[in-house]
């Protein structure tokens, strides 16, 4: 690593946790729904009184897994519909027709389950409606459901012998109301004002500066003619979209090229603060998440294990990316005299912002369930694809999404004090709650379903001639470039490596089922730990009870999430890019 990549980061990571602080304060009270906030408030007893929610009362898990499953049911349908009919509704500035059915379908699961995964180009396929009304909409309630459902988890630590986990409605409402909208409404100001466009206006055709040659004209034995051409600018109402598509690590960006656009991310300053928003929530979460249990240190642990874990990555891709190219070197090209070669690999990443800012990107991206990104994965060095896989892999933890996050993490924590309990024999107990047999079955499920979706479908899809017209390269890059569309998918990341060809009805589907199920088939189950949770005494620790705030725990956690969340993918990543590699290296 470059001086420059470690002072970034270290300004990176400074930032963060100086802003993440206050808003784990402001999230504590929000999930223990302790206070009325201004304006806010008065607009959510207005929407309680019009939805006809109890606020007084709870709910079961099993009822509140079916008010989450129907609320995100009807957005699916709601995002699907707009896409069909966009043909024949309003601010439509290019007279777009409607989505293709397949997908139409793929893109309503993508943007519902906090994916975001693009098969399309989004200025070209969109209208302004569509993005405003339909995609960013959900950036805001597929982020609150997860937000909604952390919260419920966090609750059942602290309850007493209690049936209820809290009211989706009241968690929903409260998480958009209070963190989302004043967040994304001050990050749009601020994004419009380094240069992020907001408007209405049709696209415009523009006269480039130079003329080109009619070099077929030529050829023929005509003489050259010379022609002024023009290129179609597309504009938008891009800031707001683009505040609450990082805030709610949902990517999905309104060009094609997302964030590594001018209109998208104009400045480095931008791309410094769009990278903090992508790990602001998550980080706050781990604040709010020990507030709310009464002991701060559980927070600080869960962020001291994400946080080693993703500077070491962090640091790694970092390094990838500044090797010189192997192949470029084999052309006798001097990398450190080249402008576009200095300091390591710069295919694919934004000149603007070089191979630092470029490669930290990544990492924050991947490590967040957030499919924004300002270089193209497809380009990286072999190792640099390795890492960003790694990090989607690991099951969105290591921060990850909003919520997301937070509860995954938990998981792995729960499955660290199992273990620990099976090695001394004793009953494990993580925050005062036993941790039975049925409890470890449901974090089991949680977190073994992504890693089936993501091998099954990258099987399928390699065995099959529908799965490999896609492939855009052969070879090894060609099976990571499939293995990192399913593990996108399934782990609710929507990044993509960008060399396959994922806009076709096999992809449409296969994905949108990974998409699905790696959303709600995780979210089930925590909510039945939740219910589980809940309905237990909270035990005061006595002198057996293993501190699961301290350094050791903090290790064990480390090394229980190495080992469950990336075993499962070590054959899949040594025919990717670890034979990609040794290829590219034994030239």
């Amino acid at each position: 690593m470059t001086l420059q990549a470690l002072l970034l980061l270290a300004a990176f990571l400074s930032v963060l946790l100086a802003l993440a602080w206050p808003l784990g304060i402001l999230m504590a009270r929000v999930g223990d729904g302790k206070a009325w906030i201004g304006v806010f408030g008065n607009l959510e007893r207005l929407l309680y009184r019009l939805a006809g929610i109890d606020v007084d009362g709870g709910m079961g898990w099993k009822t509140y897994a079916v008010a989450l499953l129907l609320f995100n049911l009807v957005g699916a349908l709601f995002v699907y519909a707009v896409q069909r009919l966009q043909g024949w509704l309003p601010l439509n500035v290019r007279a777009l027709p409607g989505v293709a059915p397949d997908l139409a379908f793929n893109t309503a699961v993508s943007f519902v389950s906090n994916t975001n995964w693009q098969a399309y180009s989004g200025e070209q396929t969109m209208s302004y409606l569509t993005q405003m009304l339909a995609l960013s909409g959900q950036h805001f309630f597929s982020a609150a459901t997860g937000m909604a459902v952390a919260f419920a988890l966090i609750r059942s630590f602290g309850a007493q012998s209690s049936k209820a986990i809290g009211n989706f409605w009241i968690d929903v409402t409260r998480s958009t109301l209070y963190v989302l909208l004043p967040l994304a409404l001050i990050f749009s100001v601020f994004l419009m004002g380094q240069g992020v466009i907001q408007n209405f206006s049709p696209y415009q055709e523009v006269a480039l500066l130079d003329p080109v040659s009619d070099k077929q004209n030529l050829a023929d034995g005509g003489s050259a003619t010379l022609t002024m051409p023009t290129q179609t600018i597309a504009l938008g109402p891009v800031a707001t979209q683009e505040a609450i598509k990082l805030l709610g690590t949902n990517g999905g960006g309104f060009f094609n090229a997302n964030s590594a656009h001018p209109y998208e991310n104009p400045t480095a300053l931008s791309n410094f603060f769009q990278m903090i928003a992508i790990l602001l929530i998550p980080t706050a979460f781990c604040f709010a998440f020990g507030r709310m249990v009464g002991d701060i240190r559980q927070g600080w642990a869960l962020l001291a294990a994400m946080t080693l874990i993703f500077v070491v990555l962090t640091g790694a891709l970092m390094a990838a990316e500044q090797q010189a190219h192997p192949g470029l070197q084999a052309l006798g090209i001097d990398q450190s005299a080249s402008a576009l070669q200095a300091g390591g690999n710069m295919e694919g990443t934004e000149a603007r912002f070089g191979i630092a800012a470029s490669s930290l990107f990544a990492a924050v991206t991947t490590a967040a369930s957030c499919g924004a990104v300002n270089a193209m994965h497809d380009s990286f060095m072999p190792l640099g694809g390795l890492v960003a896989l790694l990090l989607i892999e690991f099951g969105e933890v290591i921060f990850g999404g909003v919520g997301s996050g937070l509860y995954g993490m938990l998981m792995f924590a729960l499955t660290a004090v199992f273990i620990a309990g099976l090695m001394i024999g004793r009953t494990p107990e993580y925050l005062g709650k036993k941790i039975g047999a049925d409890d470890i079955k449901m974090v089991s499920i949680a977190i073994l379903v992504t890693p089936a979706l993501v091998l099954a479908g990258t099987a399928l899809a390699v065995m099959l001639d529908a799965g490999q017209a896609g492939i855009a390269n052969p070879g090894p890059h060609g099976f990571s470039e499939i293995l990192y569309a399913f593990s996108s998918a399934a782990n609710n990341n929507g990044s993509a490596f960008a060399g396959l060809s994922a806009n076709s009805p096999f992809y449409n589907l296969t994905l949108a089922i990974a998409m699905g199920f790696g959303r709600f088939a995780v979210i089930v189950p925590i909510l039945a730990l939740a219910g589980s949770l809940a309905a237990k005494q909270r035990l005061a620790p006595n002198a057996g009870t293993m501190p699961t705030h301290g350094p050791m725990f903090i290790g064990l956690l480390i090394g229980v999430v190495l080992l469950v969340g990336v075993l499962n993918y070590i054959p899949a990543l040594a025919l990717g890019p670890v034979v990609e590699h040794m290829q590219l290296f034994a030239k």
